[in-house]
C-alpha cells in the first residue's frame, strides 16, 4: 500500500527500545529531508508527552499515547508533509494501527540489544527501572514486541546514526519516486 502512494507525504515511524537512537537518527533524517526541500515535522515521544501531560506508562496509557501520535501523524501527512515519528511503540497493535491509518507508512525498527541500550542509558532510565524505581519500563518490567515485518530494520550497534538516517532516506527514494527526488 505505501509504495503505491505518490506525493510528498509520508509517515516514517522509528520504533525501538529506549536508547536505540530514535531521536538522534530522526533529527539527522529531519535535516536531510528539510535540505531536500521536503516539509517535515518531528513527533518525538518525549516532546509529545510534554504536550499531553498526565499519561503514565501502563499498557492502556501507552496504547492511548500511540493512538494520539497516529492522529497527529495523519494530520501532518494530510497536509502533504512528512511526519517523522520517534516513539518506542512497544506494542505491535499500535504499529499496526498506524500502518492502517496512515496512507504512506514506513516502519523503521531500530534493532538494538537491551544490554547496549542499558550501557547507553542516555536519560538514566534503565538504572531507575533496574532498581525498581521506575515501573512499566519497556524492556525491563514491560515487554517490547519486536516488529515482524518492518519496512527497514537497522542494527544501531553496528551502524552510526548518520548511516542509519541515510539508509532510511535511500529507502524513501526507492519506494516513492516523488519523495526525495528534489
Amino acid at each position: 500500500m505505501s509504495s503505491a502512494h505518490n506525493s510528498n507525504s509520508a509517515v516514517i515511524w522509528l520504533t525501538g527500545l529506549s536508547g536505540a537512537g530514535k531521536t538522534t537518527i530522526a533529527k539527522i533524517l529531519l535535516q536531510k529531508l528539510t535540505t531536500a526541500g521536503l516539509q517535515t515535522e518531528l513527533l518525538d515521544g518525549d516532546d509529545v508527552r510534554k504536550k499531553f501531560p498526565g499519561l503514565g506508562f501502563s499498557k492502556a496509557e501507552r496504547l492511548l499515547q500511540a493512538e494520539r501520535v497516529v492522529g497527529l501523524a495523519r494530520q501532518i501527512e494530510n497536509q502533504n508533509k512528512i511526519a517523522l515519528v520517534a516513539l518506542i511503540t512497544p506494542y505491535s497493535e499500535s504499529r499496526q494501527h498506524a500502518r492502517i491509518k496512515c496512507k504512506n507508512y514506513f516502519e523503521i525498527y531500530l534493532s538494538t540489544s537491551l544490554n547496549v541500550c542499558i550501557q547507553r542509558d542516555p536519560k538514566g532510565l534503565y538504572k531507575k527501572a533496574l532498581s525498581g524505581e521506575l515501573q512499566n519500563f519497556t524492556g525491563i518490567s514491560d515487554p517490547y514486541e519486536v516488529p515482524e515485518s518492518p519496512d527497514l530494520m537497522i542494527d544501531t550497534e553496528s551502524v552510526s546514526a548518520a548511516e542509519a538516517a541515510e539508509n532510511i532516506y535511500q529507502l524513501l527514494q526507492r519506494r516513492n519516486k516523488n519523495l526525495c527526488s528534489t
